[in-house]
């Protein structure tokens, strides 16, 4: 797993957010002393109390997969692309620091649907799509 030394250097390097609202990074901010926030691409509103970084521990990362993973997974399956698509975007981020070969997963089909029952059964959460893969045509748009 990655500590915070090496996110912020790839993040340095020139990995970006790849959410427009930076919904992926932004969860990253947790993780982080508000010092750092900026490097993340976020600042502290003013008058509001820094909060305590969370532990950057594969525990808390997989805690924090877990909720993400079911929250992508309702978008999926409500059909809402946007969330969805954003969602994808943070499992996979939590994949990169986790340094999971799932990181570089592409191919976005049915809202996700593929690349969350992968995440779901190597990590043991939910799994709502049973044995589907995930890309049959009953989970495309009507």
């Amino acid at each position: 797993m990655l500590d915070r030394k090496q996110i912020l250097r790839e993040i340095e390097a020139g990995k970006k957010s790849q959410c427009i609202d930076g919904r992926d990074y932004s969860r990253l901010c947790n993780y982080f002393p508000v010092e750092d926030w900026d490097k993340l691409g976020f600042s502290l509103k003013q008058g509001k109390k820094p909060p305590r970084a969370t532990a950057l521990t594969k525990q808390n990362i997989l805690k924090q997969l877990k909720g993400d993973l079911e929250f992508a997974f309702e978008k999926a399956l409500d059909q809402r692309g946007i969330s969805s698509s954003f969602m994808f975007e943070v499992i996979k981020m939590w994949m990169w620091i986790l340094e999971d070969p799932l990181q570089s997963w592409v191919e976005y089909t049915m809202y996700g649907l593929p690349l969350y029952k992968a995440t779901a059964l190597k990590y043991g959460f939910k799994n709502p799509i049973g044995e589907d893969y995930g890309n049959e045509d009953k989970y495309e748009e009507c």
